[in-house]
């Protein structure tokens, strides 16, 4: 029993005494710094991003997102299943123990009984009874239990970093569909202003043409203008409906039970975000720490496939008593020790085959690395770039808008006094106006774009502390 006990021991130290997983490489090379012109705004590492927008409602709307969203409750629920597959996968390290406890009657019915029946004529009923533990463990030579383990903690890790990502998204389209609702809130409110301008030079040329220095054309065509922003304003009002829709489902609700406040578009900011250099990407990404654990997690499959085309020895002991009469069932105890060697030897290829499926699927994940890898890197550019062309765009618009908003004035007051024609007042009329909507549109392409560089960057998200396994 001494040599037996021995050698569960030296098993056990093995078994956690086993080299931890190395970090998988990519085999890319971060790039020194980004292409695209970065800002030198000073580095935050608020996780809660979104206040820097300067807006309370959509800090509100982010806590009732993360409370609400079912899509972030599926994202927990499979945490939470990874996490009962990690301690199912590791139990095989630990010798399984299992209690017994029978009892047993045997009665002879009729005759006098034969020579395997322990019940015969003379003692018709036979009672038994008996107790017992017993232990098996299966000594972990080659490492395959524990890199069954370490692949199911790698799950659980994968998992998480899904979740945060699954967060990140649905912030972020909070964030995304709330600046939509007050920009197209504010198209609507030009929109009227538009229509009421429309309406006004309508009078004007009315008031012309029943006094004869108006013709019939100029008045159709400013009747037509008037329809035109008529059809527009129920257009950007169904958009901004639209938009409450999808704001709401983020949140978990239904449209109707959503109010809003009137805060203002304009009083949306944007801030200066640093995007750091691009090897800061690799630990700041979810989506990239997640792609990097399954990757581990397949490196660790190769192990228990490889594993499994080795001999494993399994012990068993066994201790246990028996009586004939309940109160005496703990006093004739007995042990029992076995050990056994299984060796794979023909299986028809199956075992070679689940190695050659788990280095295939190593490869696949690897390639998928890097492609989270190459595409975080892109997601970066992108929003930097957009940032910068916004930027410039903007500072051109608003001049733009100001001179169409001074040619208007012009024109209607020349028109007024007899010194244009129509024609110069609807074009400048139609010039203000997508000048109008055209500000509002950059407004919201640039807070987009601020969104979208903090989710490229990870948002706030930071690397969970986990143990290398």
């Amino acid at each position: 029993m001494k040599a037996h006990l021995t050698l569960l021991a030296a098993s056990l130290a093995l078994a956690a005494c086993s080299s931890p997983a190395p970090r998988p490489d990519s085999g890319l090379q971060a790039p020194a710094a980004w292409h695209s012109a970065a800002s030198l705004a000073q580095r935050q590492q608020d996780p809660r991003w979104w206040l820097q927008f300067g807006s309370p409602e959509l800090d509100r709307l982010i806590a009732e997102a993360r409370a609400g969203s079912h899509d972030l409750a599926a994202a927990m629920a499979r945490v939470r299943q990874a996490q009962a597959s990690a301690i199912i996968a590791g139990a095989p390290l630990l010798p399984a123990v299992n209690g017994t406890f029978n009892a047993n009657r045997q009665k002879l019915l009729r005759g006098s009984g034969y020579s395997q029946l322990d019940a015969n004529s003379t003692n018709k009923a036979v009672d038994y009874f008996n107790a017992g533990l017993s232990a098996t463990y299966e000594i972990d030579f080659w490492g395959g239990k524990r890199a069954a383990r370490d692949s199911a903690l790698l799950g659980v890790q994968a998992s998480e970093f899904d979740q945060a990502t699954v967060e990140l998204t649905l912030l972020s389209g909070v964030a995304n569909s709330y600046a939509q609702v007050l920009s197209l809130r504010e198209q609507s409110r030009i929109a009227e202003l538009n229509l009421a301008n429309a309406q006004s030079v309508l009078r004007l040329v009315q008031t012309r043409y029943d006094s004869g220095s108006a013709t019939a054309l100029e008045l159709a065509q400013q009747k037509s203008l008037v329809a035109a922003q008529q059809r527009q304003v129920p257009l950007v009002r169904q958009q901004a409906e639209e938009a409450l829709i999808t704001l709401a489902a983020l949140l978990g609700r239904p449209v109707q039970s959503l109010t809003l406040s009137d805060q203002p578009f304009a009083q949306l900011n944007w801030p200066s975000i640093d995007a750091g250099v691009p090897s800061d990407l690799l630990a700041r990404r979810p989506d990239i720490a997640g792609a990097e654990a399954r990757l581990a997690a397949a490196q660790a499959d190769v192990r228990v496939a490889r594993a499994a085309m080795l001999p494993n020895v399994t012990l068993t002991a066994n201790l246990g008593s028996g009586a004939n009469q309940f109160d005496e069932v703990l006093r004739s105890p007995f042990y029992n020790l076995t050990a056994g060697l299984v060796a794979p030897i023909f299986n028809n290829g199956r075992l070679s085959a689940e190695r050659d499926k788990a280095r295939a699927r190593q490869q696949e994940l690897l390639e998928s690395y890097r492609a989270a890898i190459i595409n975080g890197f892109a997601d970066v550019e992108k929003a930097l770039t957009s940032i910068r062309g916004l930027d410039q765009q903007r500072q051109w618009q608003g001049e733009e808008l100001n001179q169409a908003q001074r040619a208007f004035e012009i024109a209607q007051s020349r028109y007024q006094a007899g010194a244009e024609d129509l024609l110069t007042v609807l074009e400048t009329q139609r010039t203000l106006y997508a000048a109008q909507d055209q500000n509002v549109q950059l407004r919201l392409s640039r807070v987009r774009s601020s969104i979208a560089l903090y989710k490229a960057l990870g948002g706030g998200w930071k690397t969970l502390e986990t143990n290398r396994l």
